[in-house]
């Protein structure tokens, strides 16, 4: 009896006067503490334990969207990188980037903080390049998407592929007369493949032709969903030799006579990335300005293949910032009276979520390590870029999905990766395309038409 006496007290040391006050106004306390006395032990634990849960206010865990810890693989100093770039971009880049995505604008102004963080063309070697690895240059990609595709892209056509095709496919000379200045991002390069009538179809249909001359060489046709066209200094145009029918690579220079930019306009994903249609009337390209190792389309694949990764650590940044973001949320946003994060069905969606990115986080991360060890393939790079952006468009449409209406405004930072998930989807080669070169891997016949 003494001991039941103890653990009334003990009940009602949780319960100031004013409460207690309150209480006497509501219920016959004598009644009340009669009853008490009838209770078992285990039964006034339950109550001290009913009237003690509310006080406790849990913490919720720190975001981590790297749930397997693969972050911890890398080196101190790749780590320190990789914060570096980050702090950069959510100082910098984040607080911006809604108001030129809508806007459909490009900030001009950050070129110049780019320039000072010292990642573009992170893994070259010589020219002023870091001659990193491909998997940090992975993780920095990654680190871009998940603040803002668009400056991911901007960043992946500059270093990748404008860079990496005069790396690949350049001249000494030109190796040093264009590396350095881009580099330092004083040069803006851009990469022109694509046509408004040949996507997928770009190895054996390229209508863009070049014939050489004794000028030079003469370059007509159109290029379409070209980004950083509309600024870049040089732009990187592929055609078809009508003499040889072989794809060739040249350096055009914006004031190219005959070489015109449009910018399209309209775009509902990368808002931020100016595309451009390229028009080539009669542009004449001196000989100096050719690419002399880029002779047929298994050179250009050469660097299609290099920067494909690239576009798999992107999907992969681009899954994180939205799943970051709907996370938080949810421990944030109440209804009925609680975090909606306490709903089972919301944590079911975080899970997927969840779930998805950690296969692609561990995915990307073997791929940069077979590129670093010089094994990659192009069916590693396809699969890749596969299945990282198709989980990627589950991942943020599952982030909108837990935001309810709000996952539909750019203040709530899901919307931007939400519609810019279809564009990363897209490019670099369709769904299709990679599924049919990893096909043709495994089963060692050829799909494609």
């Amino acid at each position: 009896m003494i001991k039941k006496l103890k653990n009334m007290l003990q009940l009602l040391k949780h319960v100031d006067l004013q409460q207690l006050d309150a209480l006497s106004k509501k219920v016959d306390i004598p009644a009340l503490m009669d009853g008490m006395s009838k209770m078992s032990e285990e039964q006034l634990k339950g109550m001290a334990k009913l009237l003690t849960s509310d006080r406790k206010k849990r913490e919720a865990p720190e975001i981590d969207a790297d749930f397997y810890n693969i972050e911890a693989k890398l080196s101190a100093d790749d780590r320190n990188l990789q914060l570096k770039v980050r702090g950069f971009l959510e100082r910098e880049i984040k607080p911006i980037v809604n108001k030129y995505w809508l806007h459909d604008e490009f900030p001009f102004e950050i070129i110049p903080k780019l320039a000072e963080l010292n990642v573009c063309g992170y893994v070259y070697k010589g020219y002023g390049c870091a001659g990193g690895t491909s998997l940090m240059d992975g993780i920095i990609a990654a680190e871009f998407g998940r603040i803002d595709p668009s400056i991911a892209t901007f960043l992946g056509v500059q270093s990748g592929l404008a860079m990496g095709s005069i790396y690949m496919c350049g001249s000494e000379e030109q190796k040093n007369e264009w590396l350095p200045q881009m580099q330092r991002l004083e040069k803006i390069g851009a990469f022109g493949l694509t046509e408004p009538e040949v996507g997928s179809a770009t190895a054996g249909g390229l209508t863009t032709t070049c014939r050489k001359t004794a000028e030079g060489w003469v370059l007509n046709g159109q290029k379409k969903w070209i980004g950083n066209s509309t600024f870049s200094d040089i732009t990187i145009i592929w055609a078809r030799d009508v003499d040889d029918n072989q794809v060739k690579g040249f350096i055009v220079r914006k004031d190219n006579p005959g070489f015109m930019v449009e910018k399209i306009k309209g775009k509902m994903a990368l808002r931020i990335v100016q595309n451009g249609l390229i028009t080539l009337t009669d542009c004449l390209v001196q000989e100096s300005d050719r690419l002399p190792l880029a002779n047929s389309f298994k050179d250009t694949a050469k660097v299609l293949q290099m920067t494909r990764a690239g576009v798999a650590w992107m999907a992969v940044g681009c899954a994180r910032g939205a799943y970051e973001n709907a996370l938080d949320y949810t421990l944030k946003r109440k209804q009925f009276g609680k975090p909606i994060a306490s709903f089972q069905l919301i944590q079911n969606h975080l899970v997927e979520m969840l779930s998805n990115l950690t296969a692609m986080q561990t995915l990307v991360f073997r791929l940069s390590e077979l590129q670093d060890e010089g094994k990659l393939k192009d069916e590693h790079a396809s699969l890749a870029k596969v299945f990282c952006t198709l989980r990627t468009r589950d991942i943020v449409s599952r982030a909108r999905e837990v935001m309810g209406g709000n996952g539909i405004l750019l203040e709530y930072n899901v919307a931007r990766f939400l519609a810019d998930a279809e564009a990363i989807y897209s490019y670099e080669g369709t769904k299709e395309i990679n599924s049919l070169i990893v096909g043709r891997s495994i089963t060692g016949i050829s799909a494609f038409v």
